[in-house]
């Protein structure tokens, strides 16, 4: 048979076909060594980076459970009456003290007057009082005159009723006559006694410190205050809602609700709106007042606020409710409970409008992270 000669080198049919077997096993050695170390280092790379990615995560916590809320009034005025005129219409932006609509200013305004009537009236009584009280000075003046007038003509009959001078009816008149003027007298100084009374007991007492006075001015002041709430204002920046069942001649009954406003857009930065979020207990662990959060809302996707968490409420949803569940038999299952948590936004002009109710996504970084809990054994 013959040699195949190669680079010089001869060989024989047997020995080449040697070498290639030789070669083809040195080569699956290698690839099976070559899959054994990526089995191990590719496992040992994996566990690595998911530890990793583990002990560095945990520093987010979110939820979907998140609403936009506004400051909201219920507008009402503590007085009675028939609505004049409604200045608004339904959704229309109002300023802080414009006006929202007016009651019937006539019944308010006569009681007004009635009220200032009073008033002049108590100072015609003080001065009336003090009048009579001088009045009853001068009379009582007179009256002691004639007392003494009447004690020296008693005693005079008195005298004379000794040596049998006057006959003694003469001295009973004369007696009778001095008892009658004193107790004039006595009365007289009992009407001025009252009289001064009213007076505070100083004749020279202005009547704007007399009890009546007072007592007028303050239905004064009061029946102006009606008159003055019988036009309602809007108590801050906002929109008003529910106009269209306000209409003239609709009955308001005091604190009973108009219609209602919430805040408008341009106090947003102020701090009446603001996003609560229902976060379930056990991702509230780290979470502080103060962590900086993110929010979206699903009416802007694609848009994110910032903020922090502004509040953490001391109870769980179900603490308010108006029916708490209290679960004692056996079959009891424990749920998760959510605590409302309330996030303050860092709003910039020229953001979008935020209303009342929309849906919104949050994340609250604690700056907790699981290698870090672990560190310190939280």
């Amino acid at each position: 048979m013959a040699a195949l000669r190669t680079d010089s080198v001869t060989y024989a049919p047997a020995e080449r076909g040697a070498g290639l077997r030789g070669a083809a096993a040195a080569l699956w050695a290698d690839k099976s060594r070559l899959r054994r170390l990526l089995m191990i280092w590719g496992v040992a790379a994996v566990v690595v980076v998911s530890g990793t990615l583990w002990l560095t995560g945990g520093r987010y916590v979110s939820t979907d459970d998140a609403y936009v809320h506004a400051a909201k009034l219920m507008v009402s005025t503590d007085v009675s009456g028939l609505v004049k005129e409604v200045n608004v219409k339904e959704g229309q932006r109002v300023k802080k003290g414009q006006i929202l609509f007016r009651l019937d200013p006539q019944p308010f305004q006569i009681a007004l007057d009635n009220a200032k009537a009073t008033l002049a009236q108590s100072v015609q009584d003080v001065e009336s009082t003090r009048a009579t009280y001088r009045s009853l000075l001068g009379e009582i003046g007179a009256q002691a005159a004639t007392v003494n007038l009447a004690r020296i003509t008693n005693n005079r009959y008195i005298a004379l009723a000794k040596s049998n001078a006057v006959a003694p009816t003469q001295l009973d008149q004369a007696h009778s006559t001095l008892q009658s003027s004193q107790a004039t007298l006595s009365s007289l100084q009992q009407s001025a006694a009252v009289q001064l009374a009213k007076l505070n007991g100083n004749v020279n007492m202005p009547a704007e410190q007399a009890p009546a006075y007072l007592k007028a001015k303050s239905t004064v002041d009061e029946m102006q205050r009606q008159l003055e709430h019988a036009v309602v204002r809007a108590p801050f920046d906002g929109i008003v809602t529910e106009v269209d069942a306000l209409q003239p001649g609709t009955l308001v009954i005091s604190a009973m609700s108009a219609f209602t406003t919430t805040s408008a857009v341009g106090i947003i930065a102020t701090g009446d709106v603001w996003v609560e979020a229902s976060m379930k207990e056990t991702d509230l662990t780290y979470v502080r007042d103060g962590n900086p959060v993110e929010v979206t809302v699903d009416t802007y996707p694609g848009r994110t606020w910032t903020g922090h968490v502004s509040a953490v409420s001391a109870a769980s949803d179900s603490a308010f409710s108006a029916l708490p569940s209290e679960n004692t038999s056996g079959n009891w299952v424990k749920v998760v409970q959510r605590i409302p948590v309330r996030l303050k936004l860092d709003t910039k002009p020229g953001d979008p409008p935020l209303r009342a109710g929309m849906s919104a996504v949050i994340s609250i970084d604690t700056g907790e992270r699981r290698w870090n809990r672990l560190l310190h054994g939280r």
